[in-house]
């Protein structure tokens, strides 16, 4: 249980973020931030709904933004101090490599991976201060390469080998941190991933069925009771994290032949 704590979320207005916000609200100081005003003072209000009497406040932040580091830190300054920062704000685009952009690599960079350096950057002060935690939000996408998220896995990836530096750097300065590679889960960005998706995406995604955005979050909060970098939440999930460090051969063989049926099927 983590009680008492002051907690910053980013991309906190909606999927993963704004469902972490909700758990953790009862018990502690919450900050969500995001870049849209309209959607951050809907979940503030959906998270009181849940958690009545909570004290939680909505940001409008660009993490990727030239001033993003600035504002983030005032915000914990706000706050009083921070124990813990969660890194959720994120966006994926799905294509085939020949035809996602500069652009589209570029924006999932900048949101995904420098959004994260930013946001770290402007709190470790008070993380220091605390002996607090981060908790970065990655995905088994960071760990295995997959079928049309070029621009993400690489984003993803990134994310993973700067969780996994920080975590020698700071672990003597008292900073915890870790890192969660959670699959495909219900959530808004999917939801408009699957109406445009490739199929061979599909078929590769799938070969570990989509989490239910409760499972997701309950399996992400009992990871942050070990001291492991990576919580994978879901059982078939770390099946296939096992199998990825233990079998890489055979996970990949599966992944193709999902990818090749799909495309088989499509022509």
């Amino acid at each position: 249980m983590i009680k008492g704590k002051r907690i910053l979320i980013t991309g906190g207005s909606s999927g993963l973020g704004l469902a972490m916000a909700q758990a953790l609200a009862a018990n502690n100081q919450i900050a969500i931030v995001a870049r849209n005003q309209q959607k951050l003072d809907e979940a503030v209000a959906t998270i009181t709904k849940v958690a009545p009497g909570a004290s939680v406040k909505g940001y409008s932040i660009d993490v990727s933004g030239p001033t993003s580091q600035q504002a983030l830190s005032a915000v914990a300054d706000d706050m009083g101090g921070l124990d813990m920062l969660i890194n959720s704000a994120g966006i994926l685009r799905e294509g085939y490599f020949s035809e996602l952009s500069d652009a589209d690599f570029r924006d999932t960079m900048e949101i995904n991976f420098f959004g994260t350096v930013n946001a770290i950057r402007a709190v470790l002060p008070h993380l220091k201060a605390s002996k607090g935690r981060i908790l970065n939000i990655a995905s088994i996408a960071g760990i295995t390469g997959v079928f049309g998220y070029a621009s993400y896995c690489s984003a993803k990836y990134a994310l993973m080998g700067l969780s996994e530096t920080l975590r020698f750097e700071l672990a003597d300065q008292g900073v915890k941190i870790q890192v969660a590679c959670p699959p495909e889960f219900d959530s808004p960005m999917v939801d408009a991933l699957d109406k445009t998706r490739t199929p061979e995406n599909r078929a590769h995604t799938l070969t570990i069925p989509k989490l239910t955005i409760d499972q997701c979050v309950a399996g992400i909060l009992s990871g942050l009771n070990s001291n492991k970098l990576v919580i994978i939440p879901g059982l078939q999930t770390k099946f296939l994290a096992f199998s990825i460090r233990h079998f890489s051969p055979i996970s990949r063989l599966v992944g193709t032949i999902k990818i090749r049926a799909a495309m088989r099927k499509g022509s």
